[in-house]
C-alpha cells in the first residue's frame, strides 16, 4: 500500500513532464517533418541553409563563443579566489551568485538597456569625468554584455564546485616535491577542474546560442540571431513548420553538446551543487 502511495505522489510530476516537456517536443518534431497539408517533408529542416538563417546562425555561434570565452576568463580566477577564502559554508557561495537570478529575467535585461543607453548611467558618469561617451547599445557588444551578465553564474558554479573538491594536501604534497605555483596550476588544478570547465562551457554556450530576448532588447532589432528568427516564425508569421524545423536543428545541437558534457563529466562533479 505504501508503495502505491509513493507512486501516486509522483503523478503530478509525471503529468507536468508529459504536458510541458514531452508534448511540446512531440509537436515540434511533428511540425518540423510535415508541411501545411500534413505530408512528410524535409523542406523546413533545410531552411537552416537559407542565407538569412545561415547568417543568423553564424552570428549566434560567434556571439555564443565570445560570451563563453569571456565567462570562462572571468569565472576561473574568481573561482580560485573564492576557493582560497576557505569559507566553511559552501552553500553561501552558491546563494550569493544565484541571488541575482531571483530577479525577473526581463527586468535584468532592461536594467542593462538603461545602463548602456546614450543618456544612461554609464555615459552620464563618463561625461561627469570629461570622458567621451560610448555608443554600445543596439550592437553585438551590448548583446554580449547582457549574455555574460546572465550566464556568468552558470560558468562560475561548476568551476568552483570542481575546484572545491581538490584536496589541500595534494597541493601541499606537490610543493614538498618541488613544484612551483605554475606547475601546480597546469599539472594539478587545471586537469582536476576540466569537468567543471566543460560543464560551464556547455551551460553557457547552449543558452547563449538559442537566446532571443537579450538580442531583441539590447540589440534593438539590429542584431538578428537564430533565436530571433525562430521567435518570429512562431509569434509573428505563425509559421510553425518553419520555426519547428529550425528548432529541431538546434535541439540536435543541444543533445550533441549534452552528450559531450557527459563524456567529460561522467560522475556529474561539475554540475553538482551543494
Amino acid at each position: 500500500m505504501n508503495k502505491w502511495k509513493r507512486q501516486l505522489l509522483a503523478g503530478p510530476y509525471l503529468i507536468w513532464i508529459a504536458g510541458f516537456i514531452l508534448l511540446p517536443l512531440i509537436m515540434i518534431v511533428y511540425y518540423a517533418f510535415t508541411n501545411a497539408d500534413g505530408g512528410f517533408t524535409l523542406e523546413y529542416l533545410a531552411e537552416i541553409a537559407n542565407e538569412n538563417n545561415r547568417k543568423a546562425l553564424l552570428l549566434s555561434v560567434e556571439l555564443g563563443v565570445v560570451c563563453t570565452v569571456v565567462c570562462l576568463v572571468l569565472s576561473y580566477p574568481l573561482a580560485m579566489i573564492l576557493n582560497g577564502l576557505n569559507i566553511k559554508n559552501q552553500s553561501f557561495i552558491v546563494f550569493v551568485f544565484m541571488l541575482p537570478m531571483w530577479m525577473n529575467f526581463m527586468l535584468r535585461i532592461l536594467a542593462w538597456k538603461l545602463l548602456l543607453s546614450k543618456n544612461g548611467v554609464i555615459n552620464t558618469a563618463l561625461s561627469f569625468f570629461g570622458l567621451p561617451g560610448i555608443q554600445i547599445l543596439n550592437t553585438p557588444a551590448a548583446v554580449v554584455f547582457g549574455m555574460v551578465y546572465d550566464f556568468l553564474p552558470f560558468m562560475l558554479l561548476p568551476i568552483y564546485n570542481s575546484m572545491a573538491r581538490i584536496r589541500k594536501d595534494w597541493l601541499e604534497a606537490a610543493k614538498d616535491l618541488g613544484a612551483n605555483n605554475l606547475v601546480i596550476f597546469f599539472r594539478i588544478i587545471v586537469p582536476l577542474t576540466v569537468s567543471g570547465i566543460i560543464s560551464g562551457v556547455v551551460m553557457v554556450f547552449v543558452p547563449s546560442l538559442t537566446s532571443f530576448a537579450i538580442s531583441q532588447v539590447l540589440g534593438g532589432g539590429k542584431v538578428l540571431l537564430i533565436g530571433n528568427i525562430i521567435e518570429q516564425d512562431f509569434m509573428q508569421g505563425m509559421q510553425w513548420n518553419a520555426g519547428s524545423g529550425l528548432s529541431f536543428v538546434l535541439m540536435i545541437f543541444v543533445l550533441i553538446s549534452m552528450a559531450l558534457m557527459n563524456s567529460f563529466d561522467k560522475e556529474g562533479e561539475g554540475t553538482a551543487i551543494w
